[in-house]
């Protein structure tokens, strides 16, 4: 681990972060933290790749034989802030959050495949088992990505 004066200053925060593996455009490992667990970005990051390699459920772990293969994407989540309802979201622009209860399901913004808000929330219930007749809060977050 780098020592943390070694790092550039915007990476000394503390966010959320997600990391993204994909193999030959698929999805291959997803895993992230809505607010930050560690002391810094670096060590977000670092911790978040290992589980999305390693302990991502949907998927079996990466062999040491994938990794020339793999394409890596970062996406460090600016706060939240909620929204009155789904005509303030634009899944382009901004990730969702929805809540129900101690339920809640994220979903990083501009996702092939994703072009209304209807979907994104849509989606994001399904990820944290909201039904489509439960009341929900919504927020929206922006992200810094970096391939």
């Amino acid at each position: 681990m780098p020592h943390i004066t070694d790092v550039p200053e915007e990476f000394r925060a503390r966010a959320g972060v997600f990391v993204s593996i994909k193999k030959h455009g698929n999805l291959r490992g997803c895993i992230g933290t809505i607010a930050p667990t560690k002391p810094n970005i670096v060590e977000e990051v670092a911790a978040n790749a290992i589980s999305a390699g390693n302990y991502d459920p949907r998927f079996q772990p990466v062999r040491e034989d994938e990794l020339e293969e793999l394409e890596y994407s970062v996406d460090v989540l600016q706060p939240p802030e909620p929204v009155r309802g789904i005509d303030e979201l634009d899944p382009k622009k901004y990730g969702v959050i929805v809540r129900a209860g101690r339920r809640s399901g994220l979903l990083l913004p501009d996702l092939e495949g994703i072009d209304t808000a209807e979907e994104q929330v849509s989606i994001a219930r399904q990820k944290a088992g909201i039904s489509p007749d439960e009341q929900i809060k919504l927020e929206r977050f922006e992200v810094v990505r970096y391939k």
